[in-house]
Order: structure tokens, then sequence, then C-alpha cells
């Protein structure tokens, strides 16, 4: 706790000298007290990113990237965050996957009703049929698309677990890593304002996600 105790009093300093600060460092103490730094995190984080697989209101990249950055002042270990992050998104995308394959019908009919969600659905088909594997991996990158890419590979009754689980397991592994090392390399580039590493990852996650988006947009209109 001494490295956060710390942060935060440089913030209150930074605080004073810095216009942008007196929005950005209320709002980083916000999530950070959400987070927090104690034992519990990695249960909050693992939670987190398993409710949002299904559920994608809750935020997960926003605690995993903010747990990075908490954890670059030593207060929580980064090999235990990725494996928290990786493991509660691979036990989500997992439950998603279930609830595809056992109650699809009655999921669709209640929560896929609207134009968006039932074109996502479409998509999601599409591409497991034309992509396969590689789909899930990418999907997890993709704000919604997830959820919709998981709950359809359960839905289409053809896409087996055991090759779902295989690459799944890829998928989340691989934004585990990156979600926290991201946040981890924010913070160690503004060790004196972690606000600022903070707002840094989330710049680049925000634009990972736009080229991801603007790649697919691309592909499908030249389709």
């Amino acid at each position: 706790m001494t490295a956060i105790v710390d942060a935060e009093r440089l913030m209150r300093r930074n605080h004073r000298d810095s216009g942008p600060a007196s929005m950005a460092v209320p709002v980083f103490n916000s999530v950070v007290d959400a987070v927090g730094s104690s034992g519990w995190t990695y249960l909050v984080v693992f939670g987190i990113a398993l409710l949002d697989a299904f559920f994608p209101l809750v935020p997960s990249e926003t605690v995993a990237i903010t747990s990075g950055v908490v954890a670059s002042h030593g207060d929580l270990s980064v090999p235990l965050l990725v494996v928290c992050a990786a493991g509660g998104a691979f036990a989500g995308d997992n439950i998603s996957f279930a609830i595809g394959h056992f109650f699809g019908k009655r999921t669709v009919d209640r929560f896929f009703r609207g134009e968006k969600a039932q074109g996502r659905l479409k998509w999601a088909e599409r591409q497991l049929d034309e992509r396969g594997q590689y789909i899930i991996v990418i999907a997890r990158f993709i704000p919604g698309g997830r959820t919709a890419t998981t709950f359809t590979a359960g839905y289409v009754q053809d896409f087996p677990w055991h090759r779902f689980a295989l690459y799944d397991a890829v998928a989340a592994s691989i934004w585990g890593a990156y979600t926290v090392l991201l946040g981890y390399y924010g913070g160690s580039r503004f060790e004196s304002q972690p606000w600022k590493g903070l707002l840094f990852a989330f710049a680049i996650a925000v634009a990972v996600t736009i080229v991801i988006e603007a790649v697919r947009h691309v592909r499908k209109r030249f389709a």
C-alpha cells in the first residue's frame, strides 16, 4: 500500500499544479478505489472478466488495465493478475457458449430481439462459418463481438466445444496479458503521475479497437 499512498500524494500535488488533472485525478482515484490493491483485487479482476464475457456492460478492460497500473507501483503481482484476467475471461466465454448451446432459442427471443443485437448474431454466425476458430481470438478484442461470437458458437450446434475451448484459451490468454501489461506499461511510464499512465493505456486500447473495427468494416465493404 505504500506505493499507492505515495502515488496519491503525488497526484494531490499535481492536482494543485495542473488544470487537466483536476478532472482526471478524481476519476483515477475512483477507479483505483474500486479495483483496490489488496488480495481481493485478484478476485475482482477474475470476477469482472468472467461477467463481462456474457454481460458486456461490465467494464472488464477498465478493471484489468487499472490493476496493471496499480501493479506498476509494486502492490500487486503482474503474473497473477494476468492469470486472473485470462482465467475469468475463459470461464465467462465458456458460460456464454453453454448458454448458447443449452438455452439458445429462448435467449435469442428474450435478449437478442433488437435490430442491433440481431445484426451482431448474424455477423458472428457468418464469421464463424467463414473464418471458424480464428474469429474467436479476434472477437475478444471487439466490443460486443466477443459475447455474440461465443454465444453463437454454442448456438449453431455444429461448433464442437473442445475446438472452441482450445482457441478461446488462446484468446483469453492474449487478452489477459494485453490488458494487464498495457496498464503496467502505462503506470511505469508515468510513475509520478499514475493517472496519466491510465489515460495512456486507455488511449492505446481504444486505438487498437478502432483499428480492428476499421479493418473489419473495410473487409466487409470489399468482400
